[in-house]
């Protein structure tokens, strides 16, 4: 019994729409992009993570890439399971080449169906695993940043990843009201493809329009420090020759200001669902904000404004979700019931 438990491994998993977060013994060892690609002839895995993020847009016909989710749940099935399965071989310690068996617990999104935990369910039964246990995102969230999740005070939750925005109100150890609003990251990467391809009639990729949301990304125009213009280059519409732009924080501030605003009044919703006495707690705390949208500048004073309420962006908002969860798979009995 000792030599199998010795081949278990305790693993707690984000699989989010941009990035496959892998946390075992409180330590990130996968941090990787949720994207995986096949061979067209023969169906064969040629790479996943960061190896077949390099492809995109440069793939030759007998390529297929695939982001096997979609806002947050998995639109591929066949491909959610070879990319969960390898980036799993990343994270192998098994001994004596065996591979280990795993328990996990992995976070989804709050408004998750039950059709769609069933089919995170299946693929992570299927790549390897002998326990599996499902953890809202918000509350993990919330976890990971240090909250007592337990106690009876409210908390507000506001975590944008790649494909969702989850909204959420704690207390006692559940969700209390939330939204979940399918605008996030991906989002604001395609309005900065149809940004540039509007004003600018040229055509860039969206590996370029990630990197303009990162050198140039803002949610409001008057930045205390704002980025230098940043110089893009793509495909002139016109007559099809390489161009460059220069994009300044003003023209991306304009750009994202739709989905902006739709994510605002998801929390303004929220906010009007709460009970009076957790309201009381939330104008006392205020909000936190996480998840990768949460580094978009000047985002924080955007929803300050819009709420009348402080924003409290976490140190760590990229990997809180992922902490919080291995943090509940560490004290599994004291949170098993939160889990699905």
């Amino acid at each position: 019994m000792r030599f199998f438990n010795f081949l278990q491994q305790d693993i707690a998993i984000d699989i989010g729409t941009a990035n496959f977060l892998v946390l075992h013994q409180d330590k990130v060892i996968v941090d990787e992009p949720s994207i995986i690609a096949f061979n067209y002839t023969t169906g064969e895995v040629v790479a996943i993570g960061r190896q077949a993020e390099q492809m995109v847009g440069k793939e030759h016909e007998n390529i297929r890439i695939v982001r096997p989710l979609k806002n947050g749940v998995i639109a591929d099935f066949h491909a959610a399971e070879h990319m969960i399965k390898g980036m799993l071989k990343l994270s192998e310690r098994g001994k004596f080449g065996l591979s280990p068996s795993y328990k996990m617990v992995v976070c989804v999104p709050a408004g998750i169906t039950e059709v769609e935990k069933r089919a995170i369910r299946d693929s992570t039964v299927i790549a390897g695993a002998k326990e599996v246990y499902l953890i809202h995102e918000p509350v993990a969230a919330a976890i990971g940043m240090g909250l007592d999740v337990q106690e009876p005070t409210g908390h507000m939750i506001i975590d944008i990843g790649g494909g969702t925005t989850e909204i959420a109100v704690i207390a006692l150890s559940g969700i209390v009201c939330a939204q979940s609003v399918r605008i996030a990251g991906n989002n604001f990467d395609e309005d900065i493809l149809e940004y540039i391809r509007r004003e600018h009639s040229m055509l860039i990729g969206r590996r370029t329009a990630e990197r303009i949301k990162l050198e140039v990304g803002a949610a409001l125009d008057d930045l205390s420090e704002p980025p230098a213009p940043y110089a893009v280059k793509g495909r002139n519409l016109m007559n099809g020759l390489p161009k460059q732009v220069s994009i300044t924080h003003h023209d991306i501030a304009s750009c994202l200001d739709r989905s902006l605003t739709k994510i605002e009044e998801a929390v303004l919703l929220t906010l009007e669902m709460t009970p009076p006495e957790l309201s009381s707690d939330i104008h006392q705390s205020g909000i936190y904000l996480t998840g990768g949208g949460a580094l978009l500048r000047g985002l924080d004073k955007r929803l300050s404004r819009k709420t009348k309420l402080p924003i409290h962006v976490v140190d760590t908002p990229l990997r809180s979700v992922v902490n919080g969860t291995g943090i509940a798979l560490k004290n599994l009995d004291n949170f098993k019931f939160l889990m699905r």
